[in-house]
C-alpha cells in the first residue's frame, strides 16, 4: 500500500504546480521563472530561483572608456589587439556577405543600415562595429577602400558598405588627400615636344622691323583661300541649317 500511496502524492503534486513566468530586476539579478508548490501538498514544497548576475560596473566602465577612447582617436583601433584578433591582416570588408535574393546581387547597397536606434539584421562592415569611426586622419581605414593600381575608390558593391557610409569615405578620402596625408594617382598625359619648343614661329624671334607696309606680322595671318571641292561639299552637308 505505501508504494501506491507515494505514486498518487508525486501526481498530485505535480497537477498543483504554479508556474510563474514573471522575470524581475533585483539588485542587479535577472529573476527566472519561479516553481512554487501549493501549500498542504504531500510533497516537499520548493522554492527556488535561478539568476544570473548582472555586468559589474568596472566591466561597462572598460567598455566605455574603450569606446571614447577609440571616437577620439579612431586609428588607434586599428593597431589594436582586439582589431587583429577580428581581422587579422585582411580589410574589415573581406569576410562580410550581402544578403539578397536570388543569385544575382542588386546593383546599389542600402541606403543605411541604422534608422534611429534600429539596426538592420546585416549591417555592413562599417555600421556593424562600433569602433570603426571614418575620419580623414584614419588612413590606414581609409586605404582599405580605395584601389592600391588606379588610385580610384571601391565600389560599395563589392565592399558591401551602404550609401551613407560610402558618402562618410568619400568626403574622408578627399580631405585626406588635400591634407597630403593620401597619395594623388595623376594620369600620365603625353606631351607634344612641338608645344614646349621655341622651333615654332609663335614662340620664336620676333619678327625684323624690315616688315612692309601691309604685309602681315606673321605668315598665318595671311588671308587663306579654301578649296572650293571641300566648301562646296561642307555647304551641301549643311544646307539645311545655313542661313541665307
Amino acid at each position: 500500500m505505501a508504494a501506491p500511496l507515494r505514486s498518487i502524492g508525486r501526481l498530485f503534486c505535480r497537477t498543483n504546480i504554479v508556474y510563474q513566468s514573471l522575470r524581475e530586476v533585483q539588485g542587479g539579478h535577472v529573476m527566472l521563472p519561479v516553481i512554487r508548490h501549493q501549500a498542504g501538498s504531500p510533497c516537499v514544497q520548493v522554492n527556488r530561483s535561478f539568476c544570473t548576475p548582472a555586468s559589474s560596473d568596472n566591466d561597462v566602465a572598460a567598455t566605455l572608456d574603450a569606446l571614447s577612447r577609440y571616437k577620439d582617436r579612431p586609428w588607434d583601433y586599428l593597431e589594436s589587439e582586439e582589431y587583429i584578433e577580428r581581422y587579422g591582416s585582411k580589410p574589415v570588408w573581406a569576410d562580410y556577405r550581402r544578403n539578397h535574393k536570388g543569385g544575382i546581387p542588386p546593383q546599389k547597397t542600402r541606403k543605411t543600415c541604422i534608422r534611429g536606434d534600429n539596426i538592420c539584421g546585416n549591417p555592413c562592415p562599417i555600421c556593424r562595429d562600433p569602433n570603426v569611426i571614418i575620419h580623414h586622419q584614419n588612413v590606414k581605414l581609409l586605404q582599405q577602400f580605395v584601389s592600391p593600381y588606379t588610385g580610384l575608390v571601391l565600389d560599395p558593391t563589392r565592399t558591401g558598405v551602404c550609401m551613407k557610409q560610402q558618402k562618410h569615405l568619400n568626403q574622408a578620402i578627399e580631405t585626406a588627400r588635400d591634407h597630403g596625408l593620401m597619395p594623388v594617382q595623376v594620369p600620365h598625359v603625353d606631351f607634344s615636344g612641338e608645344d614646349y619648343s621655341n622651333s615654332h614661329a609663335a614662340v620664336g624671334k620676333t619678327p625684323s622691323s624690315a616688315v612692309k607696309a601691309g604685309e602681315p606680322w606673321y605668315h598665318w595671318y595671311e588671308t587663306m583661300i579654301p578649296d572650293e571641292r571641300e566648301l562646296a561639299r561642307v555647304k551641301k552637308i549643311y544646307k539645311p541649317y545655313l542661313k541665307q
